[in-house]
């Protein structure tokens, strides 16, 4: 890795592009340029050529990127070319349909515990989990070797969860609950807000909406 110094944006686009890679993969393809490559991902050649920069030299000028070389070299550099131990805290309806989800190990990122303080869950199965209280989470997140920890708790419990986490040990929360969460320094936390796509594609409707209709200037209806 060439910089510490690594925007956020960049480790999503670079998310954004092993995926990408491994439908190429999948679909028989082992070279790709950095055209193609930037099509598939709605991005400019120069924006992929200046994130894979950060991390080392990738491609042959010419030829392209070799697929396989590329995803491995992009989840190495992100350190996910191993398997990442997850529990999630908050077995609801969100809470199940993640646990339900296969491309969370497919990713590397097996989810081996599922918690919950609601008596009337704890003990029911949901996708060969057994839903377990979180007051033994420490417990489990020693035993298992639990490193990320998954929120999706209702609003009011969600730093609760957060600290039975931070107190077991888990330094990097994934947070699907709409609260700010108070953590140590050294804990990472990543919000997970659906709302925020919706207000996105909402404006963007709107905006085409009033660009579209005669004789109304968007600019003075802003100003107004």
């Amino acid at each position: 890795m060439k910089s510490e110094h690594i925007p956020k944006a960049t480790i999503k686009r670079l998310a954004m592009y092993v995926q990408v890679l491994e439908t190429l993969k999948r679909e028989g393809s082992q070279v790709v340029s950095s055209e193609l490559l930037a099509r598939a991902c709605s991005v400019n050649p120069s924006q992929i050529r200046k994130d894979l920069a950060y991390f080392g030299e990738f491609g042959v000028r010419g030829v392209g990127y070799h697929v396989q070389d590329l995803i491995y070299s992009i989840k190495h550099s992100l350190g996910v070319d191993r398997v990442w131990k997850c529990a999630l805290v908050g077995v609801g309806n969100l809470g199940k349909a993640l646990l339900r989800h296969q491309d969370f190990k497919f990713r590397g990122f097996d989810i081996v515990g599922a918690f919950d303080c609601d008596p009337f869950k704890i003990g029911e199965e949901v996708s060969g989990l057994e839903v377990v209280c979180t007051r033994r989470l420490k417990d489990a997140v020693k035993e298992l070797g639990i490193e990320i920890g998954l929120i999706t708790t209702p609003v009011n419990r969600a730093q609760r969860a957060a600290n039975f986490l931070i107190e077991a040990g888990v330094k990097g929360i994934i947070n699907y609950s709409p609260a700010m969460l108070t953590v140590p320094s050294d804990v990472y936390v990543e919000y997970v807000d659906f709302f925020h796509h919706f207000y996105s594609v909402a404006f963007s409707i709107t905006l085409d909406r009033k660009q579209d209709r005669p004789g109304v200037d968007s600019t003075d209806e802003d100003d107004a």
